[in-house]
């Protein structure tokens, strides 16, 4: 596989606040366990700050990438050539695409604590999906990612 031009890789990684909500979940436990003694307490907090950590990970551990002659949002991995124009959204319009502009068939990948996103038409007449709509914190480095890549596949 052929790499990129101009390579992209971005990882929608949790907002440190949601860290703090982490060990706050563990302490929350710990307070629920306490009355069974020092041991359940210490395992609430260790096992509930794990477990939230785990999940917020999860959860930020999406990737957007432009590889070759693929962009790669997610699970979804789209041919650079089923793609059309890209549109960089400000938080303004990013908000307006996620709720009385966006189109149900659309492929979202959506964060809401990212208030910036690229829309990027979809070309092919076989697929339904009208668009993408990808939360991304540089979306203007990704459409000159997007645009170069299409340029050297040409």
């Amino acid at each position: 596989m052929q790499l990129s031009a101009t390579p992209y890789e971005e990882r929608l990684t949790a907002p440190r606040s949601w860290w703090l909500i982490s060990f706050l979940v563990g302490v929350a436990l710990a307070l629920i366990l306490l009355p069974f003694g020092t041991l359940p307490m210490l395992g609430g907090l260790v096992g509930g700050t794990a477990a939230a950590a785990v999940a917020a990970s999860s959860y930020g551990s999406l990737r957007i990438r432009v590889v070759g002659d693929s962009l790669i949002a997610g699970e979804a991995k789209i041919p650079l050539s089923a793609l059309g124009e890209a549109e960089v959204l400000d938080a303004e319009e990013a908000r307006a695409w996620r709720t009385y502009k966006a189109d149900v068939r659309a492929f979202l990948l959506l964060r809401a604590y990212i208030p910036k996103a690229l829309r990027v038409e979809v070309t092919d007449p076989d697929d339904p999906t009208p668009y993408l709509y990808l939360s991304t914190r540089e979306p203007e480095r990704l459409a000159e990612a997007l645009k170069a890549a299409r340029a050297a596949a040409a």
